[in-house]
């Protein structure tokens, strides 16, 4: 607490002397920080003398200086010591841990993933296993924060977890050393037929685009037929701006313009050039992409469609056209600022002009400005980049959805993966229990919580306030009943849906993120669709003169 009470005091100073100076001053941008730095650190001094409760300074601070952020862009963001693995992993796609994925399932973190040959997975940890205790300290109603926050440290450093595991008759003991995770960012590349590649990005950390590179080079060395490639970059949310313009250096020539960023700081302004020679220039190539698509990820995809290089499918892109840097604030915190916004080959910023909840407001195409490609295609800015093949995303029905929100999905695995302890061959596998993953829904006694559901539960609330529940509880009670046979028979409706997305479950319980993946291309549409474009090289070649 003195060394709480000895920073605040250092603070005040700090106050006290630019109000002073502002007071000298009395105008100016100046004055105007120096009096409401003033009036904050007053404020502070009322409360932590005056309030009822005890203040934590760290919590309190750290609430000001968010909400303070929270007014910005929704990229600007502050890490504090704690933090400073969460920052680190952005970058550099490591941290110190022992390398798994944990989420609150009811009462207590569960582990959701286990990433191969780190700690968690040495230490015989599994995806469904329950944390009731890390270092001893009871996990109930923890957060995946909190555990995290627990698991962090020292690489070489030991740590003990209670679990609690389906199968097991007591809870278990597991002592694990904390390690650096490494996460691969090219998790899969593979062919997705005989002479059509492919190569799934995750994440611009350090050296993704030498990674793609090297899996791109591996596929033409094995499959000297192959004709084309297909990009994944659905979901990935980016990450670096140099792994982008090496990523774009992989298809184009060396010397070419892939972005310039420009801000506040004319001196920081940059332009960023392809530098090396490309590893190929010629082959057809499908960049796919979706509304997580962003930042790095739509440099690549916008920069390759300004340039004429590639065919972009899929959905409109997430529309993140600004760049942040990370900049120390003392303490060992640090705060991931936006310093300018970035302009792609034809001279468009993809950013969205304005947020809702964190997310940019979709813009209508007649608001968007018209730019051009190389070759003169009509492209716009604003909104992220929409792509030249458009494809209508499936869209979950909402008892599907409420099986994978309420985890009833990945508990039926969990409970799959006990009573079936030998991976099958991936190439080979298929769910056909289904039967069986019906019952276990039934025996769970779900009942999908929908938006329609609460609509009608709303309606029944008003009925009752406005005194007509009389008159409409027997139409309401129809209403719900009909709504839940309804909801029933979507388990069988959509039967193929539901067993996709288990078998994705299990092969990454099998065969991690790699095996996901693959059991993925051999129900994704949208890959079909790619494949098909990349047969039909006439159509390939007039979209990108269209």
């Amino acid at each position: 607490m003195k060394f709480f009470t000895k920073k605040i005091f250092f603070f005040l100073v700090v106050i006290a002397f630019l109000g002073t100076a502002a007071k000298q001053v009395n105008s100016g941008k100046y004055f105007e920080m120096a009096k409401n730095l003033e009036i904050f650190a007053n404020i502070y001094k009322e409360l932590n003398k005056n309030y009822v409760d005890e203040l934590d300074p760290a919590k309190t601070m750290r609430v000001g200086i968010e909400a303070m952020l929270n007014s910005l862009d929704p990229y600007t963001n502050f890490y504090s010591e704690s933090d400073i693995e969460v920052a680190r992993m952005m970058t550099e796609g490591k941290y110190s841990g022992i390398g798994a994925g944990v989420k609150k399932m009811g009462d207590y973190p569960v582990i959701t993933d286990v990433y191969e040959n780190c700690p968690a997975y040495k230490a015989g940890l599994r995806a469904g296993d329950i944390i009731v205790a890390v270092e001893g300290q009871n996990a109930k109603g923890k957060g995946p924060e909190d555990v995290y926050d627990i698991m962090k440290g020292t690489p070489g450093t030991e740590m003990e977890i209670t679990i609690r595991r389906a199968g097991l008759p007591k809870e278990t003991k597991v002592k694990l050393k904390r390690d650096e995770v490494d996460v691969p960012n090219v998790p899969y590349s593979g062919m997705v037929n005989e002479d059509i590649g492919y190569v799934n990005l995750t994440t611009f950390t350090r050296d993704a685009g030498p990674n793609v590179e090297k899996a791109f080079k591996e596929l033409k060395e094995k499959n000297p037929n192959m004709k084309g490639l297909v990009l994944d970059l659905r979901g990935n949310g980016g990450g670096l701006l140099n792994e982008g313009v090496n990523l774009v250096n992989v298809f184009v020539p060396k010397g070419e313009l892939v972005v310039s960023t420009k801000g506040k700081v004319v001196e920081w302004d940059r332009s960023y050039k392809t530098t090396n020679n490309p590893f190929d220039e010629k082959m057809p190539v499908v960049v796919l992409v979706d509304k997580g698509t962003a930042s790095a990820s739509e440099i690549v995809s916008g920069s390759l469609q300004d340039l004429d290089r590639a065919v972009i499918m899929g959905q409109r892109t997430y529309g993140k056209g600004l760049v942040q840097n990370f900049h120390e604030v003392g303490y060992n915190s640090r705060m991931k600022l936006t310093t300018s916004k970035y302009y792609i080959p034809s001279g468009r910023c993809i950013q969205g002009v304005s947020y809702k909840n964190g997310v940019p407001v979709n813009i209508p195409d007649s608001l968007r400005v018209p730019f051009k490609t190389r070759k003169g295609r009509k492209v716009l800015d604003g909104g992220g980049v929409a792509p030249d093949v458009y494809l209508d995303k499936e869209i979950k029905s909402a008892v599907v959805k409420s099986l994978i929100d309420e985890n009833v999905i990945f508990d039926y695995v969990t409970q799959y993966i006990l009573e079936h302890p030998t991976a099958p061959a991936i190439t080979d596998f298929k769910f056909e229990a289904f039967d069986e993953f019906t019952n276990f829904v039934t025996k769970k006694n779900f009942d999908a919580n929908t938006e329609t559901d609460k609509a009608i539960l709303q309606l029944q609330q008003e009925a009752t306030r406005e005194h007509y529940s009389s008159i409409i509880d027997a139409d309401i009670k129809a209403l719900q009943n009909k709504l839940a046979n309804e909801k029933k028979s979507e388990i069988a409706k959509f039967k193929t849906d539901l067993t996709h997305l288990i078998e994705k479950e299990i092969a990454s319980r099998y065969y991690f993120e790699k095996g996901k993946i693959q059991v993925t291309l051999r129900n994704d549409k949208e890959v079909d669709e790619a494949i098909k474009l990349l047969h039909d090289n006439s159509k390939y070649m007039s979209i990108l003169k269209m």
